[in-house]
This record gives structure tokens, sequence and C-alpha cells, in this order.
């Protein structure tokens, strides 16, 4: 694949995130545009390359980030792995979070919690457990899509731990679920808790645990594993929310509700296209069968590093998206093999 590192969109601990710009009118067709790729020093891309096995062995979701391929580059004297993946333009659900002012709304939080479902019911069957759900790894499209994103932390379900990674901090701690400290598991359940923490967080605005800016990981890892409070449910919620956020923030893992218990729930039930767009052209109703929609503009995953100052973190956290590029992209028409570009820029 021939192509050159475009504009930054954000820098982690591990990784960088760049558009994509194919080199030469020959290989404009290589990758959706836009697309983002994620990029890596070969001697720390352990996640980047577990990120790619797992988005291989989980095959196509419409609820989960899609990738493009990989390859390796040598640059200033460093061989490099990228990752190629989808670009959301919209950011994140973190992002939404504060565009609503501190609070998405209800009617919003049931579509979102809907694909998040779907997606986590997707990999859950599939036998993978993702270890790192949170707003800011579910990307937000330019037509109100979202899907699930970062699997740098995934694993296959049911896989023997050495002891040692046992007691590893696996995931972001505020999203930690009882069991996963306590014991180490990181299994589906715990991917149904972290899902109960962040639909706190959209209602509020604010974490699910209820704790001081300057608190450091092990006090709130002993709330977690060790304390009888549970997180705070809002009071706003209606009745069918707060009982959706019960049922995944149950303290017992087996007595947690799965993904495809949850996608039967009333709050969601009945709940399938609260975000579906507009129709774009003439052709763009759901009652047409067109594969447009794979290729639609999209999005880098990036991560952000938590608001509260831990002493210490394996979650792999990376700096914010600090700025996004919807204001100078053209307007984001779906693209296919039989569009022809009569105008550039």
């Amino acid at each position: 694949m021939d192509w050159v590192r475009g504009e930054s969109l954000g820098r982690g601990t591990f990784a960088t995130v760049n558009l994509v710009l194919p080199k030469g009118a020959s290989n404009s067709t290589l990758f959706p545009s836009p697309t983002a790729v994620k990029t890596s020093e070969v001697s720390t891309s352990y996640t980047l390359k577990n990120e790619r096995h797992v988005l291989d062995c989980l095959g196509s979701c419409q609820q989960m980030i899609r990738c493009f391929g990989d390859d390796y580059t040598f640059e200033n004297g460093h061989e490099y792995y990228n990752l190629f993946l989808e670009y959301a333009s919209a950011g994140t659900l973190a992002d939404q979070v504060k565009f609503h002012g501190g609070r998405i709304p209800e009617l919003n939080i049931r579509g979102y919690t809907r694909s998040i479902v779907e997606g986590l019911n997707h990999i859950h069957s599939n036998g993978f457990v993702h270890c790192d759900i949170k707003l800011q790894n579910i990307l937000v499209f330019h037509d109100g899509e979202i899907k699930i994103a970062d699997f740098g932390l995934a694993k296959k379900s049911g896989e023997e731990q050495s002891e040692k990674q046992r007691f590893e901090c696996r995931g972001t701690p505020l999203y930690m679920s009882p069991e996963s400290v306590i014991h180490g598991e990181h299994e589906s359940p715990a991917d149904i808790w972290a899902l109960g923490c962040a639909m706190v967080e959209m209602m509020t605005g604010k974490p699910a645990w209820n704790i001081e800016k300057d608190s450091n990981m092990l006090s709130l890892l002993l709330q977690i594993g060790t304390g009888e409070k549970s997180p705070m449910i809002p009071e706003d919620l209606s009745k069918e929310g707060k009982d959706f956020v019960e049922k995944c923030l149950v303290k017992d893992p087996r007595k947690r509700w799965t993904a495809e218990m949850l996608l039967n729930h009333p709050f969601i039930e009945d709940v399938k296209n609260v975000n579906e767009p507009s129709p774009r052209n003439h052709f763009d109703f759901n009652d047409w069968v067109s594969s447009v929609g794979d290729a639609a503009p999209s999005s880098p995953e990036y991560e952000e590093l938590c608001q509260w100052d831990f002493d210490y973190c394996s979650c792999l956290a990376a700096d914010r998206l600090r700025q996004l590029v919807t204001v100078e992209l053209p307007v984001s028409w779906s693209e296919s093999d039989s569009w022809i570009n009569v105008r550039s820029e």
C-alpha cells in the first residue's frame, strides 16, 4: 500500500493517530476516505497487533470499528507497525456528553445503548471480551451511527492467564468490575458492568463512582472490589432505564445479565433506529439493499487520559484527540466504487 502520513489526530502512550493520504492518483481507492492510521514502534506494538488479530477473528459487525489492513514502515531510523482504521468525524460518546452540556437525552442514550449491546453480543457470542468498554472507546460517526473501538486489550473468553496477568490492571479503573478487581477475572460480565458505568456517565456527565479528583487508584479499587456500595443510579432516569442499569451493575457476575438478555430489556427492546440519519439521496432508504453503508467516511479510535490523577494506570490511556477536522473537510457523502470523482477541491 502506497500512502503518506497526513494530519496528526492524537498521540497516546505507545501510539499516534494520523489521517491517511493516498500517494498518487492510482492509489486513491486503496482506502475509504477519510481513513486513519494508528502507529506504534514495532517494539511496543503488541496491543495494536492484538487489536488487528481480534478484529480479524470477530469479522464484520455494524456496531464495531472496521479495520482496513496493516503494514510496516521504516521512518527516521525506526520500524513502525501501522493499523488502518475507520475515522469517526463526530468523536466519541464522551464528546457527545460535553456537546449536550453534560447530559445526553435519554432517548439518545437508549439508541446508543442498543447499538453497544448489539456490538457486545457479537463480541461475546464469538468468544471474546473487549475489556475496556468506556465512553472514550465508543466512536460516533457523522450520521449518528456509533461503533465500539479500541480492541487492544481484548482477549479470548476463558483464556487461562498467568499469575502475573491475574493481578494486572486490565482496562480503565473507573469501569472495572468487582470480580476483575478482586480475582482478576476479565470475562464477558465485566464488559456488561462497564456498560452500566458508561450509561451512568452518559446521563450525569460524571463517573459512576463518586470519587474525589485527587483520589488514587488503590482507594478506588478497594471501593469497587471490597466496598458494600454500588455506583449511584441517576434519579432522573426512567423506571426502565434504572432497571436496565441495575441489571448491568449486579456485583455477582453469575447473576449479571448478559448482552443477549439485555437485548430483550424494555429499555432498548423497541429502540433500533433512534439515531438513524435522514436519507442523503433518492435511494438511501432502509428498504433498498445497498453496499454504500460499508464505505461511509469513518474514524480512528483514540484514547483519553483519565480525568483523575491515579498513581498507576496500565489501561494504555492516551492523550485526548485535540481537534476534529469536520469543519475543514468537504461534506461527507457516502462513497462506493460506483461514484465518479468529477470535481477536486
